[in-house]
């Protein structure tokens, strides 16, 4: 997922649905992005915030419990999904709402229903799928 959504060092990074703060982690410590994982569990943020620990990325990364209906993504460069469809297509016009021009979305296993992905790639069972926050996006599905 983060080698699809070209993350680098410099990237905000937000993971909706978080769980244990694995993507988080990882665009950290391999990446060089600093990130934010939010998730309505205090059980899986609590790990999250051990697992940054162990991993030593403190200083990069935050968990946030939250439902994430109710986060501010409007700094994000990325955000990473591991959502249901249903919960893909609710969160969407949120997304194109807050998040500027060229951010990129990635999400993993379910799309955004009529919103084209810029790409699709298949890794065995798995799809993962990249779109780019554009003008005419933000304008056909903010509003939906």
């Amino acid at each position: 997922m983060l080698k699809l959504g070209n993350v680098h060092s410099g990237d905000i990074l937000y993971d909706l649905g978080c769980g244990d703060g694995r993507i988080v982690i990882m665009a950290a410590q391999k990446f060089g992005a600093t990130g934010t994982g939010i998730d309505l569990n205090p059980v899986r943020i609590k790990e999250a915030n051990e697992n940054a620990s162990q991993a030593g990325v403190t200083d990069k990364v935050k968990f946030i419990e939250k439902n994430l209906f109710d986060a501010d993504v409007h700094d994000a460069t990325v955000v990473t999904l591991y959502l249901l469809p249903q919960v893909n297509l609710k969160i969407r016009p949120l997304l194109l709402k807050q998040l500027k021009v060229g951010t990129r979305i990635v999400s993993h296993q379910f799309d955004m229903g009529e919103w084209e992905p810029d790409k699709k790639i298949d890794i065995g069972w798995r799809t993962i799928y990249l779109w780019t926050v554009t003008e005419k996006a933000k304008a056909q599905f903010g509003d939906k």
